[in-house]
């Protein structure tokens, strides 16, 4: 008589099995349609309203180019859509077996809880990328169809070209998958830890809420550089020249470190599940265990970053302030004489510089807040007397502002400038920066 051999199923298999199973869910399948229609209709029906949402980073360019709409899209991907839909599809990939009492069914097929973990883990990232690329293909094309491949204004008042404008936007696509990757590693540990429990399905949008509201508060420059979520936000410094890339290359690497660390914690609390309890309802203490070692690894991210940056406090101080506001309106200004068809002048030799202070200089000009005022200086050719203008100035704690003109008119005290062709939107009325958080010289 011969003895039966069983053997394992191969990964590969097991992950087309697993996919199979998430995809033919009625809420995936939702999903997969909204993800690859509504960014697009979205966009391009905003495009079309006089009414721009100017208070979203880029929304008030998207009447002037299709590149602002998935930018604008990216920014509202990453507060809301990209956690539930991440806590949808990661959280419930392992609870979902509990609920329907299946372990014993898939583990007989199967013969291996490493593998089960490996392809379930492979099958839901999958999905999870296929609907990010579904909301960025999707707002891209709404964009270009409804505004056009037209120049972007960048963070800082210049102009990038369409092709220049497009690799950008990829690339911020692009690296918002690490935050992605930690939350949906997240999701994994909460679905094998809480079993049907609720709490599994949701903790990836409770850890993304709890990561924003972390970055509305006025913490020090290190803490917010190590939280995983940065990327959702660090994005725009690609949108300025020169590229800001090293707070955001920090915030890409964090998040991946989390989502390795996560993911092994999931890894291991999953292989020494004991599945032949069939009331199993999580474990409470495990998951208090993960949640800790997911604090130690924060504390430890923020002393390395600390120490390897040479960042201290807010990151934020008057120096910084004046040479982005000067900056950006430097360039803004070279937009508006482009407009009025004036003849064109250099930021060179415009010079322009900006005065900037606190609550009517009663306050140490450092630190966010919306009571920041700036004056701008500038100097046109042939011309003795010097310019000015004054802006307000709301600034966030994460170095994004927005400055609003307040006189005088003529330069920016209007939304609109009267062009030879018609009313125009003001590029110097009200715009968009973001200061530099990280030490702009080498520390020591």
């Amino acid at each position: 008589m011969t003895a039966t051999v069983f053997r394992r199923v191969r990964v590969l298999r097991g992950y087309r099995f697993e996919l199979v199973k998430l995809v033919s869910q009625w809420r995936i399948r939702l999903l997969g349609l909204v993800c690859w229609t509504a960014p697009g209709l979205f966009v391009a029906a905003v495009s079309r309203q006089s009414t721009l949402p100017v208070d979203t980073l880029f929304g008030r360019w998207m009447h002037a180019t299709g590149w602002a709409g998935p930018l604008v899209m990216l920014g509202f991907a990453g507060t809301w859509a990209l956690p539930l839909m991440i806590s949808v599809v990661a959280g419930d990939v392992f609870a979902a077996e509990d609920r329907l009492g299946t372990w014993r069914h898939l583990l007989v097929a199967v013969r291996s809880p490493r593998r089960i973990f490996v392809a379930k883990s492979l099958a839901s990232l999958s999905v999870i990328l296929l609907l990010v690329a579904g909301l960025a293909v999707s707002s891209v094309a709404g964009g270009i169809l409804a505004v056009g491949d037209q120049p972007l204004v960048g963070l800082d008042g210049h102009l990038l070209p369409p092709a220049d404008a497009a690799a950008r936007v990829l690339l911020a696509w692009v690296c918002v998958l690490a935050p992605v990757l930690a939350l949906a590693a997240i999701g994994l540990l909460g679905s094998v830890a809480l079993g049907r429990s609720p709490m599994g399905l949701l903790l990836p949008a409770l850890v993304a809420l709890a990561l924003q509201l972390a970055q509305m508060l006025p913490l020090p420059v290190a803490a917010r550089l190590a939280l995983p979520g940065y990327a959702f936000v660090a994005w725009n410094r690609l949108f300025s020249s020169p590229a800001g890339a090293g707070p955001l290359l920090i915030a890409v690497v964090i998040s991946l470190v989390w989502a390795v660390t996560a993911t092994g914690l999931a890894y291991r609390l999953f292989v020494r599940r004991d599945f032949t309890d069939l009331s199993f309802d999580g474990s409470r203490r495990r998951a208090a265990m993960g949640l800790l070692s997911l604090a130690g690894l924060l504390v430890v991210t923020v002393g390395v970053v600390a120490m390897g940056t040479g960042a201290t406090g807010s990151g934020i101080d008057q120096d910084k302030v004046q040479r982005s506001v000067a900056t950006a309106f430097g360039h803004l200004y070279r937009l508006q004489t482009a407009q009025l068809h004036r003849p064109d002048v250099t930021e060179a030799q415009l010079r322009p510089t900006a005065a900037c202070s606190r609550g009517g200089g009663r306050l140490e000009p450092r630190g966010p807040g919306n009571d920041w005022r700036c004056v701008v200086t500038w100097h046109l050719p042939g011309t003795e007397a010097a310019g000015s203008a004054t802006y307000q100035l709301d600034l966030a704690p994460d170095g994004r502002y927005m400055a609003d003109g307040d006189g005088p008119k003529e330069v920016n005290g209007y939304f609109l400038v009267r062009t030879a062709t018609g009313d125009a939107p003001n590029p110097l009325w009200q715009f968009d920066g973001t200061v530099a958080l990280l030490p702009t010289t080498p520390k020591g």
